[in-house]
């Protein structure tokens, strides 16, 4: 059996009755506050979890589902994210720092005020999520962040080689030092390459 507990209190959160939380149905938990640090949630699903708050410096999270989470507040630092469902997650004010979310999924997502920097999101899904955060010396490479809400970003000295920021918010975004070769702009030309072809309608319309 393993107990999860509060970080602070050491007050037990949720006892699961496995060896290992990699693979676990821990949907719609109460984790508020959780010690998770270094834990292996591998391919765990977490469906509608309160994780605010949430200590899971170095957590592998491989492959998880984490859609509709909370994770306001949580601190992720170093975690291993890569390919993860964090679609309509709220992450505000989260710690992403050094995290590896390549290939993730965070459509929809709220990552206002979050720290991804130095973090790896290469090729992963930003379509549409809020994305004012710190991103500086991130690696963007190959990302969606079609219409994406980067209003007022710290891009500084991120990596944004061949994203896709088609209709995305770039307001007062800071890009100093940034790589933006054959970057899609908010404009849908291609950087560096000339101009890419107009779509005759806006691409979410026909959005599966």
């Amino acid at each position: 059996m393993i107990q999860i507990k509060h970080k602070k209190t050491n007050a037990v959160l949720l006892c699961v009755q496995a060896d290992s939380l990699e693979g676990e149905n821990l949907s719609g938990a109460k984790l508020r506050g959780a010690c998770l640090v270094g834990a292996n949630l591998e391919h765990a699903v977490l469906t509608n979890a309160d994780l605010r708050d949430a200590d899971l410096r170095d957590a592998n999270l491989c492959g998880a589902v984490v859609n509709d989470a909370s994770l306001r507040g949580a601190t992720l630092i170093n975690a291993n994210l890569s390919g993860i469902n964090l679609t309509n997650a709220d992450l505000l004010g989260a710690d992403l720092s050094g995290s590896n979310l390549s290939g993730a999924v965070l459509r929809y997502a709220t990552l206002a005020e979050a720290d991804l920097s130095g973090a790896d999101l290469s090729h992963a899904d930003l379509s549409m999520a809020d994305l004012r955060a710190n991103l500086s010396r991130a690696n963007v490479q190959q990302a969606d962040l079609r219409a994406a809400n980067m209003v007022g970003a710290n891009l500084v000295g991120a990596n944004l080689t061949e994203a896709d920021m088609t209709d995305a918010k770039l307001t007062d975004a800071k890009l100093v030092g940034a790589k933006m070769s054959g970057t899609i702009d908010p404009a849908g030309h291609r950087c560096g390459v000339g101009s890419a072809k107009k779509r005759a309608h806006r691409w979410w319309q026909f959005w599966a």
